[in-house]
């Protein structure tokens, strides 16, 4: 009897991995890249040894793409820069999304705070996402803490408006009635009943979180404001090669391509793991997919 429950269980990731082969792809992908920028740094030549000789060379065999003006290696920069680059987002994410989710959580079964609380995250949110990044550099001073700190108070209202509206879903229904009537205490049932309703999208949101981090990252390292030269970041990179576009294109293509690789592919898995938590978007993709066989017919 327990095998047919198993398979009930594990049928909404299978069927999802069915209809959309790309999440798949997406997710081998993604796991590769990490492993690459986790695993090859010590294998590769220094990525701040300098060569002046032999800067600015095109790829060959011995400097897979290149090296840049100082004569480093391009790709030895592109895998530690990637460990940067990945691992900061990584910790903005969590931060933003852990601080956002009791924000939420909060917000969203505490009604007495609701209204003060979601104000102040509209009127954070109403700020352009870079330019309010940049202010609190500037304010705090250019540093990887400075970047941690200023990105998660950026990022936090966006998960906090998202657990609060899944929070007041969860809290209307009677099994939540029953709760209270029971006598059991509000943070009780918030733990217990409410919390493990609103992890799956929480988990969803910390990776499409992540693919806009990882975006105002790169922008706040190409302005000076990240984490500083010579550490390698992507976003560095590509300031870096800025001057040397028409010479050595290479030094802003590589960098540049790195970026646009992973957000395109945690905006994928993010929007393929809501499908599967979230049943309203499940039925309107299997809606419009459809429509689009009734219209190729």
């Amino acid at each position: 009897m327990a095998a047919p429950a198993s398979g009930r269980a594990a049928s909404p990731l299978a069927r999802a991995l069915r209809r959309n082969r790309l999440l798949g792809v997406a997710t081998a992908l993604l796991v590769l890249i990490v492993l690459a920028v986790v695993i090859l740094p010590p294998f590769l030549p220094d990525a701040n040894a300098t060569d002046p000789v032999n800067r600015l060379l095109p790829p060959s065999a011995e400097h897979l793409l290149g090296t840049d003006s100082y004569g480093r290696d391009v790709f030895s920069r592109l895998v530690s820069g990637g460990r940067a680059s990945l691992g900061l987002s990584a910790l903005i994410t969590v931060c933003a999304a852990f601080t956002g989710m009791v924000i939420g959580l909060v917000s969203g079964f505490y009604r007495a705070v609701d209204a003060v609380v979601m104000r102040i995250m509209d009127a954070w949110m109403s700020f352009p996402a870079v330019i309010l990044a940049m202010a609190l550099a500037i304010g705090m001073g250019a540093s990887i803490w400075t970047e941690l700190i200023a990105l998660t108070v950026l990022f936090t209202p966006f998960t906090a408006r998202v657990i609060r509206s899944r929070v007041l879903s969860v809290a209307a229904r009677q099994y939540i009635g029953a709760a209270r009537v029971s006598g059991m205490r509000p943070a009780k049932i918030l733990v217990v009943h409410v919390l493990p309703n609103v992890l799956p999208l929480a988990l969803v949101q910390v990776v499409i979180l992540s693919a806009s981090a990882m975006l105002v990252d790169g922008a706040m390292s190409f302005l000076g404001m990240g984490i500083a030269p010579p550490t390698p970041t992507w976003g560095n990179m590509v300031a870096e090669g800025r001057s040397y576009l028409v010479q050595a294109p290479w030094l802003i293509v590589v960098p540049g391509i790195a970026i646009m690789t992973c957000v395109l592919l945690l905006n994928l898995i993010g929007s393929s793991m809501r499908d599967v938590v979230d049943p309203r978007a499940r039925a309107l993709s299997d809606l419009q997919r459809l429509r689009a066989r009734g219209a190729a017919r």
